[in-house]
């Protein structure tokens, strides 16, 4: 029977900690989730290549669309140093052109970098701001990506699951599509039954209280930007229910 593997989104120690307990079958490693994920320090890297769970970070240099000048893609490609450097196997990436099409060139540097120091890459959500998901599928496979994570151009995967189960019979294979975005234990099994996905991937969130503040230190520390009021923390028992419902699911496509 395949395993159906669900990657977890963490940005910080705890997180980490909560999905590997969880049972994720790899991470997607972040600083600033809130942010939707920037480049994580190198000693979070460090971290998260002893956790025992295989550990992508994603690489992304600053917040706002994925447009990136030349300066950005050389942080990039140092970025992918410091991955190899730390012990990781591959990282996140992912460049737009301003009309929304991949920057194939820039991505093209890129792949050819991470492939000279042996990392595997996924290919994120900047995949779902393409004009033409069905050519940049066709793009992300001659570029050599391992996965694409993606929504299906919709808001979440629950309500781009048709798209996504499209992209997944043009893959046949070739290359793993993997739902993202507004994956819960509520939604996950329809999503993996109309989709046929071969893995998942969520954050596993719940809100996050401030530990080790009192109530006026943790207002203050708001007020000031320190913190914000939407910050979530990874949910351990999130991530063991996802983890048994894609168990599920894989015994379904195992019956005869």
């Amino acid at each position: 029977m395949a395993k159906i593997g669900l990657e977890v989104c963490v940005d910080g120690p705890a997180g980490l900690m909560a999905a590997v307990r969880g049972g994720a079958s790899r991470i997607e490693l972040c600083s600033a989730l809130a942010l939707g994920g920037l480049t994580p320090s190198p000693g979070f890297m460090r971290l998260a290549a002893s956790a025992g769970v295989g550990a992508y970070p994603m690489l992304r240099p600053h917040p706002g669309p994925f447009v990136y000048d030349r300066a950005d893609l050389d942080v990039i490609r140092g970025d992918l140093d410091a991955v190899k450097a730390s012990g990781l196997s591959g990282a996140v990436i992912g460049a737009n052109l301003v009309s929304g099409a991949l920057n194939v060139a820039g991505l093209e540097v890129l792949c050819a970098h991470a492939s000279g120091l042996g990392l595997k890459l996924t290919l994120h959500r900047a995949f779902d701001l393409v004009p033409d998901q069905a050519e940049a599928l066709n793009q992300a496979i001659s570029l050599g990506f391992e996965r694409v994570l993606t929504s299906g151009g919709a808001r979440t995967a629950p309500e781009g699951a048709e798209q996504i189960a499209a992209l997944v019979a043009q893959a046949a294979g070739r290359i793993s599509i993997m739902p993202g975005s507004g994956l819960t234990p509520a939604t996950l099994a329809e999503v993996m039954r109309r989709t046929g996905a071969p893995e998942a991937h969520g954050s596993c969130g719940q809100a996050a209280g401030v530990r080790g503040l009192t109530a006026a230190h943790a207002t203050q520390a708001e007020l000031l930007g320190f913190i914000g009021p939407r910050d979530r923390e990874t949910d351990q028992a999130a991530v063991a229910a996802m983890v048994s419902i894609l168990a599920d699911i894989a015994a379904e496509r195992a019956a005869p």
